[in-house]
């Protein structure tokens, strides 16, 4: 018969036997470190959106238009009480957009007093890159328009924009929208 071990005994084995295994283990500082986004595709481009500055993901919704306002002011929509305006990012960019209705979606941006939604051909779910792998000069090709808002780009099977949603919304003549 095998030796008894007290309860402190065999708690003291448990560790010795987790911090052997442990060793083989990647160091803290050896992980790579990820960013996160909300990749949507525009225009046949694909963009990806900080995680920090799209509040959530919404279905295209049912709209209410507004007259006097440019072509690109879809309307305003009721989100759980509040009035959402929502914008056409293609059409603020003077793009065509997807003719697919069903993979439409808005980001939501709610970041003090702005609250906009921007409507996007689709969205292609969360995206995680290596940091190391952003590239902060500007990608080969670029919508017309859009530079201002474009913080890098990672490369995976093709360019992936980082499109900043705030640094458009907090634009000057964003918020201008009448005729």
């Amino acid at each position: 018969m095998g030796q008894a071990f007290t309860a402190f005994e065999m708690l003291l084995d448990i560790d010795q036997r987790c911090r052997q295994l442990a060793n083989e283990l990647p160091s803290q500082e050896a992980r790579l470190q990820t960013w996160s986004g909300i990749g949507f595709g525009l225009a046949g481009q694909w963009y990806v959106a900080p995680m920090g500055e799209v509040a959530e993901v919404l279905h295209e919704p049912h709209l209410t238009r507004m007259p006097g306002v440019k072509a690109w002011v879809l309307g305003v929509a009721n989100l759980r009480g509040r009035l959402l305006p929502v914008m056409d990012l293609c059409g603020l960019f003077g793009q065509e957009p997807s003719s697919l209705r069903k993979q439409r979606r808005v980001l939501v941006v709610d970041h003090g007093d702005l609250f906009v939604g921007l409507l996007v051909d689709e969205v292609l779910g969360l995206q995680h890159f290596a940091l190391h792998s952003l590239d902060l000069s500007p990608p080969a090709y670029l919508q017309e328009g859009t530079a201002p808002y474009i913080q890098g780009h990672f490369h995976r099977e093709q360019d992936w924009r980082v499109f900043s949603p705030l640094a458009l919304v907090q634009a000057p003549g964003f918020i201008n929208v009448a005729l």
